[in-house]
């Protein structure tokens, strides 16, 4: 019987090492913002500075996230392995963007992906465009499940209903962010993946320990079946006869074959072109770095199969009448959802096996997963909104102005996503994990299929880019809405499914491979009967080009006539060139000879200038980041922004990373053939 503490599933001690673990991450998070928060630069984009391991760290823990210990064990539990497609996927996908996709940014120069499309097309609305669908995936995606995650820890150990757990995840993550930025979060994710990992191992070991080692597991799954079902005729509820394998039935499975080609390009639309990850990896202080923490992370990924999925499986197993309930009924006593509760698989792990205090520290863990993983997208959402939206919308915007505003705009994303989680709740059925998939199916791949064609076609232009996106996105609205617009029956009720035939019957993930390709044969035709891009205009922007040592000429002037040299327009016109980096709110309304002037002085960004402020001004500058170098650091570092940034190896580095990358390659194919 597990002890109780305050009307909870917690001890004492529990309650102790979860309070002291926040407290010291908030502390280390604080702290290290401190040393680059001096700007809004610093406080969203952190610099390349970073070393491989706290990237490779940063990009596996904004990946793995409470969703991820609620999700890969509860799709664990009530289907086998099949879930773990999107794991060893996702190592193959992190070479593409090891080796591919961020040598192309790199070279470039860019903080953001709007701000990549905006360099490769020119114009503003697909930059706009991109932003305003990313923080529409970032919603439904991403915060709204991870806090639906999140709350299933909290109601299954603290026994609060949902608005107490969403306030309290919501406190400690605003917290967080505000007073926080980039650097924070990515060495906290360090942290937090050391202490996640150890924690997670020792609970797997501890399940397989407890249902009797890998084969045990094996056989006593298909057996996982609850009381209430043996003594009814019911056909729901079943374990399933291939939950050993990966490859599964094209035609009537839970996940066909065929569609790992649509996971794949969900896969890269994440991994490669989705702000939250990319930005950590162009947080490295050169290419190598960024290649190496790729790297890292890739190797990191064969580790949920082991820490999450097996363990989702033994929970079944070992809880077979709560986890594994299928009357409707019982399930809504269980766990509030008549559809199944297989989503409670992790943490009734955590509760019924850990002893107290080491149950508070894993509770501590999959919590702070979730900070992270919110940090990261709240990070990433108000960088975005700030420098790819606001700036246009406010052109001589201030500094400060900018810092709250995406600050602010956190709050917003926040109010949208809990008002969506009813919904969610009560439509994405017993898999939280493949409620996410669904969506991204629904509204990634055209992004996807953008980015692929911008690296490697140069001859897709602007209106090909955004008249594709437009299509792509207007159709997987359509399929979105009539998808969530019908509430599916609970298995082996006698009520009709409501839903069209022709949704039911093609699998989002059929449905994601044909997005794309409408996608980009909708970009391609329109690009082939406008006018083409100059070439001048692409140097470092496509993969041909990635190491050209030629002048860029600037596509807004371009368009606008103008063909001198991009180092004439720097010296002669510096503002427009910034703006039209679009970090315009970052430029403090500088005019070019300040500029000029302030990089001729070789103004340092440690240089103090002293001034007396009021006392309550300086709390409130601390609380902002605000410090009276930070106007020089963004002159410097926007002058940074506008030289190419070199993206050669030492033999010996690139030798050794491309053994890494067969080793990773192999690994993965191997498991593949392993389970499937």
């Amino acid at each position: 019987m597990v002890e109780t503490f305050g009307g909870t599933k917690l001890h004492v001690g529990d309650i102790v090492v979860i309070v002291g673990y926040f407290a010291f991450v908030l502390f280390v998070g604080l702290w290290t913002s401190r040393q680059n928060r001096g700007s809004a630069g610093g406080y969203f984009l952190a610099g390349r500075n970073m070393h491989w391991i706290p990237v490779g760290a940063s990009l596996f823990a904004s990946n793995i996230g409470s969703l991820h210990f609620v999700g890969l064990a509860g799709s664990g539990a009530a289907a086998g392995i099949s879930i773990a497609n999107y794991e060893l996927n996702a190592m193959l996908v992190l070479v593409l963007l090891a080796y591919i996709f961020l040598p192309v940014y790199i070279a470039s120069g860019i903080f953001t992906m709007p701000q990549y499309l905006q360099r490769r097309f020119g114009g503003q609305r697909i930059q706009i465009f991109l932003s305003v669908l990313t923080l529409l995936m970032y919603i439904f995606t991403k915060i709204s499940a991870d806090l639906y995650a999140g709350i299933i820890f909290i109601e299954q150990s603290l026994n609060w209903d949902m608005y107490g757990a969403v306030s309290l995840l919501l406190g400690i993550a605003a917290i967080f962010t505000i007073t926080g930025g980039l650097t924070a979060v990515i060495w906290t994710d360090l942290i937090q993946t050391i202490i996640m990992l150890v924690g997670a191992t020792v609970l797997m070991i501890r399940a397989f320990v407890e249902v009797g080692g890998f084969n045990a597991m094996v056989e006593k799954y298909p057996n996982a079946i609850p009381e209430s079902l043996l003594k009814s005729n019911g056909t729901c509820g079943y374990p399933r006869d291939d939950f050993m394998h990966l490859f599964r039935d094209p035609l009537s499975s839970d996940l066909p074959w065929p569609g790992i080609l649509g996971l794949t390009i969900n896969s890269i639309w994440y991994w490669c072109s989705d702000q939250v990850i990319v930005q950590r990896a162009l947080a490295a202080k050169n290419f190598t770095h960024a290649k190496c923490g790729t790297l890292l992370c890739g190797f990191m990924k064969v580790l949920p199969l082991f820490m999450l999925v097996f363990p989702g499986m033994i929970a079944r197993i070992l809880f077979k009448d709560t986890v594994g309930c299928a009357d409707p009924l019982e399930c809504e006593k269980i766990c509030g959802s008549s559809k199944g509760c297989t989503n409670i698989a992790y943490p009734t792990l955590v509760i019924e096996l850990l002893p107290a205090g080491a149950r508070g520290m894993m509770l501590a863990v999959m919590l702070a997963a979730l900070m992270s993983s919110l940090t990261s997208i709240f990070n990433s959402s108000s960088t975005i909104f700030a420098m790819d939206i606001w700036t246009h919308i406010r052109k001589k915007a201030s500094e400060l102005e900018v810092m709250i505003v995406g600050r602010v705009f956190v709050i917003v994303l926040v109010l949208v996503s809990i008002i969506w989680i009813p919904v969610l709740k009560a439509s994405q059925g017993t898999q939280l994990y493949v409620y996410v998939q669904e969506v991204a199916s629904f509204l990634q791949p055209p992004i996807c299929a953008i980015f692929v064609l911008g690296i490697f076609w140069e001859r897709l232009n602007e209106k090909g880019a955004f008249f594709g996106l437009l299509i792509g996105f207007v159709t997987g609205i359509i399929r979105f809405a009539i998808q969530y617009s019908f509430k599916t029956p609970d298995c082996g009720s006698p009520e009709p499914d409501p839903t069209p035939d022709l949704v039911k019957n093609f699998h989002y993930l059929y449905f994601s491979i044909f997005l794309c390709a409408l996608t980009a044969l909708s970009a391609a035709v329109i690009s082939l009967i406008t006018k083409p891009l100059d070439s001048r205009c692409l140097q470092r922007l496509t993969w041909q080009t990635r190491n050209s040592n030629k002048k860029r000429l600037n596509i807004e002037d371009w368009l606008a006539g103008r063909t001198d040299s991009v180092k004439d327009i720097v010296e002669a016109e510096m503002n427009k060139v910034l703006a039209n980096d679009g970090l315009t709110s970052m430029a403090l309304s500088e005019d070019s000879k300040e500029v000029m002037e302030l990089k001729e002085n070789k103004y340092e960004p440690d240089q103090r200038v002293e001034s007396k402020v009021s006392c309550p001004r300086h709390v409130c500058n601390w609380i902002w980041g605000i410090d009276s170098a930070s106007r020089a650091r963004l002159v410097n570092q926007k002058m940074d922004e506008c030289d190419m940034i070199s993206i050669e190896e030492l033999p010996k580095y690139r030798i050794l990373t491309g053994i890494l990358s067969g080793v990773l390659i192999s690994t993965a194919v191997f498991l593949y053939g392993f389970f499937h």
